[in-house]
C-alpha cells in the first residue's frame, strides 16, 4: 500500500464512517479501485487499523461528555457500595450502563464469527450490495414509523438493547453501523440527532476493540513497511471523521436520513445492476 493509497483510505473512513452510508461497503469499493494487492485477511486488518482514526475522532467530539459520564458512573457506585443517603445513579452514570449494555451484543457476535468476518464472503460485492439497499428499506420504515421524540433523557434499558443488536448488523458490510444503529433508535422513538448521538457513543467501545485487537494481528500480516503508511491513513481518517460527526450531528438536527437512504438505494442499486450483467465480479 502506498502512502496517497492510505490517505485515500483514511478520507473515505472519516467520511463514511459516522454518515450512515457503510464504512467497510466504501473501503472494500476502494480497496478495488485502487487495486490493493491484500488478501481478505489483511484488508479486514488494515481498515481496522484506520478505523482507529475515527475513534481518536469521536472521543474528541465527545470528550467532555465522556468525561462526565466517566466520573458520575465512578462516583454515583461509590455512594451507592458505601450506603450513603439518598444515593442513586444520575443519568451520566445509567448512560454509561446503557452504553455498556448496547456494546454486549456486537462483542458476542463478533467473536463467535470472527473467522468469518475476517474471510473473503464479508468482502464479497454481492453480499455488500445487498446490504446496502435492505438497510436502505429499513432506514426508511423506521423513519415512517418512528415518532422521532425522545431525546438522550429518555433513554433506558430499551434503547441499548434496539440499537445494540442491530449494531450486530454492521459486522456484515454494506450495513453500516451509523445507519443500523441509527435505524434501531428511530424504531424506538428517539430523535435523530438523539439517534445519532448514542449511536457515536456506542461506537467508541465497538471501533476500540475491533481496531486493537486487529492492530496487534495486523503486525504480523501486513507486509514490512505498512504500519507506517496506515499511521498516516489513520490520521487522516481521524480529522475527517471529527468533521463527519460535526457534519451529521447539524443535519439530523433540521433533516431525515432520506439523502442517505436514497444514496445508498443508487449505489447498491448499481452494483447489483453490475453483478448481474457480469461487468464486475462478487469476489
Amino acid at each position: 500500500m502506498t502512502l496517497l493509497q492510505a490517505i485515500l483510505l483514511g478520507i473515505v473512513q472519516g467520511l463514511t464512517e459516522f454518515i450512515p452510508i457503510s464504512s467497510t461497503a466504501h473501503l472494500v469499493l476502494a480497496s478495488r479501485v485502487m487495486s490493493l494487492t491484500l488478501t481478505p485477511a489483511q484488508l479486514t486488518a488494515s481498515i481496522a487499523v484506520i478505523q482507529l482514526g475515527t475513534l481518536i475522532a469521536v472521543l474528541g467530539y465527545f470528550a467532555s461528555d465522556i468525561w462526565s459520564i466517566s466520573v458520575a458512573f465512578v462516583r454515583d457506585h461509590l455512594a451507592l457500595i458505601s450506603r450513603k443517603s439518598g444515593a442513586r445513579l444520575s443519568h451520566e452514570a445509567q448512560l454509561g450502563w446503557l452504553v455498556i449494555i448496547g456494546s454486549i451484543p456486537v462483542a458476542v457476535i463478533g467473536l463467535l464469527f470472527k473467522k468469518q468476518i475476517e474471510g473473503t464472503f464479508t468482502k464479497n460485492l454481492w453480499v455488500i450490495a445487498t446490504m446496502m439497499v435492505a438497510i436502505a428499506v429499513l432506514l426508511a420504515i423506521a423513519e415512517l414509523v418512528g415518532r422521532q421524540q425522545r431525546t438522550m433523557e429518555d433513554l433506558s434499558l430499551k434503547d441499548a438493547l434496539a440499537m445494540g443488536f442491530a449494531q450486530c448488523l454492521a459486522l456484515i458490510p454494506g450495513s453500516s453501523r451509523s445507519g443500523s444503529t441509527i435505524m434501531g433508535g428511530l424504531f424506538v422513538g428517539e430523535a435523530r440527532e438523539t439517534a445519532a448521538r448514542f449511536s457515536f457513543l456506542l461506537s467508541i467501545p465497538a471501533i476500540a476493540a475491533s481496531g486493537l485487537l486487529e492492530l496487534k494481528e495486523a503486525l504480523h500480516r501486513l507486509p514490512q513497511g505498512s504500519l507506517t503508511t496506515l499511521a498516516v491513513g489513520t490520521l487522516v481518517s481521524g480529522i475527517v471523521g471529527y468533521a463527519s460527526i460535526w457534519f451529521l450531528l447539524r443535519f439530523l438536527k433540521t433533516h431525515t436520513t432520506g439523502v442517505f437512504i436514497g444514496y445508498r438505494l443508487i449505489v447498491g442499486g448499481a452494483i447489483l445492476i453490475m453483478l448481474f450483467s457480469g461487468r464486475i465480479s462478487g469476489l
